[in-house]
């Protein structure tokens, strides 16, 4: 698998359909902008070039991304809160089997699945997440839950579960979460790398494991967002990796790691190799940067892809609290949009009319 080098942020869609480095346009006229009512942008997991993938997938996948584009901007137009759009984003891709979030997470070592969310509220530092968990049909509305309803911030396993019933969630049992393309690629994966974890088995080698009918290898979700009043609040949900050590916590969970959200700076959301964003701190690390050595997000983002993170580690999205929106990755492809009230609308994977 051949990465790109960041130096290539700025390109779109190539004739040949492969995705490059893709940011928003922050430029140095940002202050002649009229100000941002709202800002929003989504990830659906960093991995592998839509290239590699049918034309009905790609076609489902940008359609999927499209709708939550659409639940999100709908919530903060009609001034909603940054956490409402980030909740209800996210849940509804925790729905969509092609990610790897809720319905459609990955098979963990064992044949099971254990997923993890987090969300955070920018105005106040509050934040809530769940780990390890594999009977609550939606993480993320759990994470929230333990943001507002507890006094703690992390809560995993049965203990999480419990709580999540207490609270009248749905709960499932856990094939819930088994989707064919999931269990051929778990199938896939036991009988190439055996006992091995996609964190050993990067490259072409982990790419071989996706199912091409589905979609990345990588498919965290995120979203982050802006609202009217000015808060910025983040939220990301994932099965993890497939075929990780059964108990494996990722970096989606990790509040700092692939979640963060501060109103003096940006919400952050991660996906990729989670072990890399929790040793880098990475979301944290790009608001500390733009706080304590006042460098723009775009800048701190570039900062922790090109010399933090690894190449084919992941991806990053980000609105500061001005309302500009970057979204950037070192892998061959990320699916992700974005919107403002400046009038920016777009959904960034391949067309499926461009598909040969």
């Amino acid at each position: 698998m051949k990465i790109f080098p960041l130096l290539f942020l700025s390109f779109a869609i190539s004739a040949t359909n492969c995705l490059a480095f893709q940011d928003s346009t922050e430029s140095a006229s940002v202050d002649k902008k009229p100000k941002m009512k709202y800002a929003i942008a989504i990830h659906g997991g960093a991995g592998s070039s839509p290239t590699r993938f049918s034309k009905e997938a790609n076609a489902r996948r940008a359609a999927s991304m499209k709708t939550a584009l659409k639940i999100g901007t709908d919530i903060l137009r009609a001034g909603g809160t940054s956490l409402d759009a980030t909740e209800k984003v996210v849940l509804f891709l925790e729905d969509d089997p092609q990610f790897n979030s809720g319905v459609g997470a990955v098979f963990n070592a064992v044949g099971s699945h254990e997923l993890d969310a987090s969300i955070m509220d920018g105005s106040t530092k509050a934040c809530g997440a769940v780990a390890g968990i594999s009977r609550v049909k939606n993480p993320i509305s759990l994470a929230r839950l333990v943001m507002t309803d507890t006094e703690h911030v992390l809560l995993s396993g049965r203990g999480a579960e419990m709580f999540a019933s207490n609270k009248g969630l749905i709960m499932v049992e856990p094939n819930y979460f088994d989707t064919e393309a999931t269990l051929k690629a778990w199938q896939r994966a036991r009988a190439k790398v055996g006992d091995r974890s996609s964190l050993e088995t990067k490259g072409d080698e982990a790419l071989e494991l996706v199912d091409l009918d589905t979609g990345s290898y990588m498919g965290t979700v995120g979203c982050v967002a802006l609202d009217s009043n000015g808060n910025l609040a983040a939220a990301t949900s994932t099965g993890g990796l497939t075929n990780k050590k059964f108990g494996r916590i990722g970096d989606s969970p990790i509040i700092g790691a692939g979640t963060f959200a501060d109103n003096e700076t940006c919400a952050i959301s991660g996906t990729g190799m989670g072990e890399q964003y929790i040793r880098n701190v990475v979301a944290f690390d790009v608001a500390a940067q733009m706080k304590y050595r006042n460098v723009s997000m775009k800048a701190a983002i570039d900062d922790n892809l090109q010399n933090r993170l690894n190449p084919g580690d992941g991806g990053i999205i980000g609105v500061d609290r001005d309302g500009n929106i970057y979204m950037a990755f070192n892998t061959q492809g990320m699916a992700r949009a974005a919107a403002d009230s400046n009038g920016r609308y777009e959904v960034l994977w391949v067309e499926p009319q461009a598909q040969k």
